[in-house]
């Protein structure tokens, strides 16, 4: 593959879809036989790496019927191990299975030592990082077939030896490697509070074109603290900085993550209508055009 072929984004994620859920077990016989108003699905990639089984079926059953997104947790794009080429060839099987509309990961490292943590653990903001995720991305891209996707995630504490803001480091990433990014609005507000970074100045100075996908999602406030635990609903600070990206950068396809104290199915779909509110002032005729016509066009019936 060239790096112009390698660069050129997903055709298929170019539409705006709509808004999404991340699809849980739970959730399955409700997607699939009851009348919502979801229009896609993401799912964690290492969750359907088995082959057969009933997760295997209901999600080729879901894939029929909506777009479908592959989502990962263990891809360790940071680490200064080797890549896991068993991992990328379970990943790949799975690609050409399901014929996701989008694949992504997260900007962080899982592993060292051939140990995986099990926790997405941000890299310090230098261009040695850069270089290195440059190097990396590349590869994986290569090794797919397809362009990556990678979210900006969530911090604790700063590095010391760190040269770059945030969304400096992002940029030039996705600069130097042609991935996409996967926008978590719920991860920069945890950044604010936890490190101090200013929010309004990450969506100003992030480069849209790159942004595929947002994240929405809810947190644990401890008051000098916040944790991004995916098991709670989405807060209203949150809300409001989900719109102030909207009209920033544009319809972008959006879901809400629930990971924990999941919820019935119905009220999953309550918050994101409320989310729907939120994107409406920037979704008119001439910005988004009709979501399910897109959604057609992404692969759903």
């Amino acid at each position: 593959m060239t790096q112009a072929e390698r660069l050129v984004p997903n055709p298929s994620v170019t539409d705006f879809a709509g808004f999404g859920l991340g699809l849980r077990p739970a959730h399955f016989h409700d997607v699939l036989h009851n009348s919502h108003p979801v229009d896609w699905f993401e799912v964690i990639s290492e969750n359907f790496f088995v082959a057969g089984g009933k997760p295997r079926y209901y999600l080729s059953q879901i894939r029929e019927r909506y777009p479908v997104a592959l989502h990962g947790v263990s891809l360790s794009i940071g680490t200064r191990d080797p890549l896991d080429l068993a991992y990328l060839g379970q990943l790949k099987a799975l690609i050409d299975e399901v014929k996701p509309v989008i694949v992504s990961d997260h900007m962080c490292w899982t592993s060292g030592g051939g140990h995986n943590s099990h926790d997405l653990l941000p890299l310090p903001y230098t261009e040695e990082v850069v270089v290195h995720l440059i190097e990396r991305i590349n590869q994986v891209q290569d090794f797919l077939g397809r362009q990556i996707v990678l979210e900006n995630v969530s911090a604790y504490v700063a590095f010391q030896q760190s040269e770059l803001q945030e969304w400096e480091f992002l940029n030039a990433v996705a600069n130097g490697s042609g991935c996409g990014l996967l926008l978590d609005v719920n991860n920069i507000y945890v950044n604010e509070r936890n490190l101090g970074i200013n929010a309004s100045n990450f969506l100003n100075n992030i480069e849209g074109r790159h942004i595929q996908q947002i994240h929405v999602a809810g947190h644990s406030d401890y008051g000098s603290y916040v944790i991004d635990t995916h098991d709670a609903p989405i807060r209203p600070e949150v809300f409001e900085l989900f719109r102030a990206a909207f009209e920033r950068f544009g319809p972008i396809n959006t879901m809400i993550e629930r990971d924990d104290h999941i919820p019935e199915f119905a009220v999953l779909v309550d918050e994101l209508n409320q989310l729907r509110s939120y994107a409406a002032p920037s979704l008119d005729a001439g910005d988004a055009g009709d979501a399910g016509q897109n959604r057609e066009q992404l692969g759903g019936s």
